[in-house]
């Protein structure tokens, strides 16, 4: 432990990343700025090719930091597991995705583990960051690691820390937001929180790597339960012809006990969409059923059934069917102004308008392509290609669909040029000509039910 810790103090440790995503490639850029000889490794052969050049892949990570970490030796990336001989330090943050029946897929995981297993050696610090279910790092990383023949807590030491990674967050960064540990002995949380401590100083320790597991998915299912509180209460809002938007602004100047959240037409990202599945998949194992956290994704996974039904009214108001009705969707990305698109309500949202029959484009300046289907709702994949946001794109779409209101787009030159916008973000608020145009969700007056 000594010789580990020592290196992590003078920064002599080599550290790898196993997998170059959104949680990887910040750490990794994190950790060689702070001082650390990184080796990030990930099978895409084209992120590697990439950040050989000093090309980065997330707006997080600008070219320019990525350019000078390869030049300065800090950091280098590669797809052979090899690459783990002799190094102090693995973090695995691979994705953690669920199936089509909503139960986690740990495959990302268990790759990682196993190509680990037999280029682990005595003193090495393994950490598992990647959002997972409580039990994961000691029922079933540590099996795998210990194939080796050395024991977690007595040969090698091994944690689990929570990403806390959100994308296009200029304010809180991997290198300043406070950082939960739980290692299967203390000395293992002890090492881990040393060498996170040179990212952030706020290194919270817990007392095993399944509290710091239901930590993180404690800070994900409370926003996911509030936002189906706001949700749920939008439809009512819209019933009783109550502006939900104003009504959470109202809320907001109370300076205490209330957090605003927002509605939406469903939710997205890596996180809120999946964490609550994984809990409520590893509960019933105990014979716990997660009602609550169950209930509060079901009410978010109807959103873009309700968006849909509000493209639908629109339309029939101007007497156009949905069948052949062209909407032009703006934003697939999960949330403004980033690129990531994964699990974006607009999945569903166009996936359902196509089985309606609608003829769909979309706009988004920050995600160039996207992909709908192979699933139950569209059984046939089909890839779009972003149009470009013009006059004529507007005036052609019998529904301009807003989805993501990215910062960059001018909602009031959109509303100009468009017959119908169907507003889910009120991305429209602040316009003023043209609002009998407008149909936003919670919206207040009837033409907006």
């Amino acid at each position: 432990m000594e010789t580990l810790r020592q290196k992590i103090v003078d920064k002599s440790a080599h550290v790898a990343i196993i997998g170059l995503g959104y949680v990887g490639l910040p750490l990794a850029s994190g950790l060689g700025k702070a001082g650390f000889r990184v080796t990030g490794i990930d099978l895409d052969v084209r992120k590697v090719e990439a950040l050989q050049q000093g090309v980065s892949y997330i707006p997080d990570v600008p070219d320019e930091e990525l350019a000078t970490l390869i030049a300065n030796g800090r950091l280098q990336a590669t797809t052979d597991y090899d690459a783990l001989n002799g190094v102090d330090a693995v973090f695995i943050c691979v994705p953690t995705p669920f199936n089509e029946m909503k139960a986690p897929d740990l495959s990302f995981i268990e790759s990682a583990a196993r190509g680990i297993a037999p280029r682990l050696h005595a003193g090495q610090l393994v950490v598992l960051q990647s959002t997972t279910y409580p039990g994961t790092t000691e029922e079933f990383v540590q099996p795998i690691l210990e194939t080796s023949g050395l024991k977690a807590g007595q040969d090698f030491y091994l944690a689990f820390s929570p990403e806390r990674i959100d994308p296009g967050n200029r304010q809180f960064t991997v290198e300043n937001t406070p950082k939960v540990v739980g290692g299967v002995t203390p000395e293992c949380a002890q090492l881990t929180g040393a060498l996170l401590a040179h990212l952030t100083p706020k290194i919270h320790l817990v007392s095993s790597p399944r509290a710091a597991e239901m930590t993180k998915l404690l800070e994900n299912i409370f926003r996911s339960v509030n936002i189906a509180l706001v949700n749920e209460l939008t439809l009512l809002a819209e019933r009783m012809h109550i502006d939900i938007w104003e009504v959470i602004e109202a809320a907001k100047t109370k300076p205490f006990g209330f957090m605003p959240f927002y509605p939406g037409p469903g939710v997205g990202g890596h996180c809120i969409p999946v964490d609550p599945y994984y809990l409520s998949w590893k509960a019933r194992e105990y014979d716990f059923y997660t009602k609550f956290i169950e209930l509060a994704a079901e009410v978010n996974s109807d959103m873009p059934y309700h968006t849909v039904q509000k493209v639908v009214r629109g339309l029939n108001r101007w007497g156009r069917p949905i069948k052949e009705a062209s909407v032009l969707v703006l934003g697939v990305a999960f949330k403004p102004n980033v690129d990531d698109a994964r699990n974006s309500p607009a999945e569903r949202v166009i996936e359902l308008l196509l089985k309606e029959g609608a003829q769909v484009s979309y706009h988004d300046p920050y995600v160039p392509h996207f992909q709908v289907g192979g699933d139950v709702f569209l059984r046939e994949p089909t890839h779009f290609d972003s149009v470009d946001l013009t006059p004529e794109a507007l005036a052609r779409a019998d529904c301009v669909l807003i989805v993501t209101g990215h910062n960059g787009v001018d909602y009031g030159w959109v509303v100009e040029h468009a017959r119908l916008v169907v507003d889910t973000v009120n991305a429209t608020r602040h316009v003023q000509n043209g609002r009998d145009k407008i149909i936003r969700l919670g919206g207040s007056v009837m033409r907006d039910a």
